[in-house]
């Protein structure tokens, strides 16, 4: 007796098959056609058919006229956005990063991310590569001004539109932070700082800054001058120091240790830094000296190492200007795609930034750490009110004076 042929079983869905070729009929005939039609084409129930063509619709795959007639829609190619992420090293470019992704997932553009790794010359590679494949817009996030014309300049000449993240660029429509406005606000921290806990003296008055980001992101260091001369007047103009950190750990350390093996002695000492990687950089370098009480930090950006440097007892850390990174992203796709589609945009977009104090450090992390890189504005901590802002960080302050 022959022995039985066991069958090849096929693990099809019943529905997605009746899809397809309703989907493959209407791509076929190249015609609109009513449902009923369809239905006797297909030989599918007139209830499938209708249920099946309303889902096609809804994803756009099908359209409806008035006519109740169906017809096949040619979808176009995803579009794909070039990302030139400043360094995978930095805390901040990687959380601009991961919002990106999602929200380029979250309307169906595809994303190729490339590092720059804060270098201007693989900023220059990176865009020529995303030039050479075609993409649809190019988002650049790369520190240095001086190569910004000519990253701007071969992308123009290609014809790809081009939107530049905080440093601008020629031709480029600009998305960034507000960068005085920025460091106004880290100013006025660093100044109610001396007023309650040294009585108005201040000794320095230091800004670590990155001199080849240029003048715009420069103006964070010029914001938390005035921040500071504002509520401290009468101070010498010489007690103000700029310092080049290049927005980097390890040299912010070095200038910042520097300085204070200069000035031994100088015991009101204030700083403001550029980014926070430039500000745990100084602060390194305060530690190691054993100076936590005769010098108080604020940073940009709000990352993940600040917030916990801040709720570190006696730290010098009193204060960031978070500038909402995780909003970034749904700005930033929302901006390619009105490009693409004609709209006139504005060219400066600047996101929100408020300021995080050491008692709101714990709920920020918290919150960030519960959804790293996908806050939104209603889940992050609530931007104080500017008295009560003052009330809070003094209260935390009184509290590191008494642990001192």
């Amino acid at each position: 007796m022959p022995a039985k042929v066991k069958a090849r079983r096929l693990y099809l869905i019943p529905v997605l098959t009746k899809a397809l070729d309703i989907l493959e009929l209407l791509q076929t005939e190249n015609q609109p056609m009513v449902l009923e039609t369809i239905h006797k084409r297909t030989k599918i129930s007139k209830t499938t058919v209708y249920r099946i063509l309303k889902t096609l619709v809804h994803r756009g795959y099908v359209g409806q006229g008035s006519d109740r007639q169906y017809r096949h829609i040619a979808r176009p190619r995803k579009l794909r956005f070039g990302f030139g992420g400043q360094s995978a090293e930095m805390p901040f470019s990687e959380a601009m990063s991961a919002s990106l992704r999602q929200a380029a997932t979250a309307v169906g553009v595809d994303l190729v991310v490339l590092d720059n790794h804060y270098d201007p010359q693989v900023a220059i590679e990176n865009a020529e590569t995303f030039i050479r494949e075609r993409v649809d817009i190019i988002i650049e996030f790369q520190v240095d001004e001086h190569v910004a014309p000519i990253i701007a300049d071969r992308i123009a000449e290609a014809g790809i539109p081009l939107i530049a993240v905080d440093i601008p660029h020629p031709r480029a429509t600009f998305i960034g932070v507000d960068n005085y406005r920025a460091g106004l606000e880290a100013g006025g921290l660093l100044a109610d700082y001396a007023l309650s806990y040294w009585e108005g003296k201040m000794d320095w008055m230091i800004g670590l800054d990155i001199e080849e980001a240029g003048q715009l992101v420069q103006s964070r260091i010029t914001g938390a001058f005035q921040g500071v001369k504002a509520r401290l007047p009468n101070l010498p103009v010489e007690s103000f120091v700029r310092i080049d950190g290049r927005g980097m750990r390890d040299k912010s350390y070095k200038v910042i240790l520097d300085f204070l093996n200069r000035h031994p002695k100088d015991k009101h000492i204030l700083i403001a830094a550029a980014n926070d990687t430039s500000a745990m950089g100084a602060i390194a370098a305060v530690r190691e000296l054993g100076r936590e009480k005769h010098v108080a930090v604020v940073g940009q950006d709000c990352v993940e190492e600040m917030l916990r440097e801040m709720q570190r007892p006696n730290s010098p850390a009193i204060g960031s200007i978070s500038h909402e990174v995780q909003l970034y992203g749904a700005r930033l796709i929302d901006l390619g795609l009105s490009l693409l589609r004609g709209e006139t945009v504005p060219p400066y977009n600047y996101v929100e930034h408020r300021a995080v104090t050491p008692d709101l450090a714990g709920r920020a992390l918290d919150v960030m750490l519960q959804a790293p890189a996908q806050l939104t504005a209603a889940a992050a901590p609530p931007r104080a009110s500017q008295p009560a802002k003052k009330r809070a960080t003094t209260k935390k302050s009184s509290q590191k004076a008494a642990a001192r």
